[in-house]
């Protein structure tokens, strides 16, 4: 779900900060504007672990909306070198020239994610009505035992997702184990990075960040992929119905 863009570039623009795009989860998407994520920000990061709406297994992308930064990306990509220069004829041999390592996919993975973006829409059709579905058939559900179903705030997702919020930390674990004992599985989603361990080694905090970690501490993921069948969908529809809070 995209974020106050505005605010966003506001802040930036007053302290003259470059926006940095964390953009995992947001491929496809358009916020308000008619603005894509991933052309907001100076760089974007995009992941196509096997997690994701499209994928390869692991690896991803980085996008570079300022042309400044296209060479020296392109030489930390080719292992600290300036080899893309040497093989279009602009050195006459090629260098270490700067740090990077070797990140680039391999052939068979490329062509796994090449595909994949190709089917882009029909994969996305298929997440967003597996996505309505869960909304429509658990609304009912939810309202009846104080669950908060996922409502995107601005109406705009990329449909990675869907997620109940519990109302105690106790109901998250207890609709989890109740959702794994009828082979279903269901995750809680992230640990905050502020309480994780290397958050707290190398981050700080202004102040406790207690929505964040209240929020992690409610949310139960559901199982989506474009792959999932209608029965299967059917079949955890039934077991969180099947769920009471206590």
């Amino acid at each position: 779900m995209p974020v106050d863009i505005d605010a966003i570039q506001s802040i930036a623009r007053e302290h003259g900060l470059p926006i940095i795009e964390d953009n995992a989860h947001g491929l496809g998407v358009k916020a308000a504007g008619d603005c894509s994520l991933g052309s907001v920000g100076v760089f974007a990061a995009q992941s196509f672990h096997d997690t994701k709406n499209v994928q390869c297994g692991e690896g991803g992308a980085l996008l570079i909306n300022d042309p400044s930064f296209v060479e020296r990306a392109e030489i930390m990509r080719e292992k600290g070198t300036n080899r893309s220069q040497f093989l279009r004829g602009q050195v006459d041999k090629y260098s270490w020239v700067d740090w990077g390592s070797s990140y680039l996919p391999s052939e068979l993975n490329a062509a796994v994610l090449d595909s994949q973006l190709d089917d882009f829409a029909e994969i996305q059709s298929r997440r967003f009505s597996i996505w309505d579905r869960y909304a429509l058939e658990l609304g009912e559900w939810a309202d009846a035992n104080r669950v908060e179903a996922m409502r995107p705030p601005l109406g705009v997702h990329a449909a990675h997702l869907f997620y109940l919020l519990m109302p105690t930390w106790d109901a998250q674990t207890a609709l989890i184990a109740h959702l794994r004992a009828a082979g279903i599985v269901a995750t809680f989603h992230y640990v905050p990075l502020d309480t994780s361990q290397a958050g707290r080694r190398y981050g700080r905090s202004l102040q406790p960040l207690t929505r964040s970690e209240d929020f992690s501490r409610r949310l139960v993921r559901l199982p989506l992929w474009a792959g999932m069948s209608d029965d299967q969908l059917a079949r955890v529809v039934s077991g969180v119905q099947s769920f009471r809070v206590l």
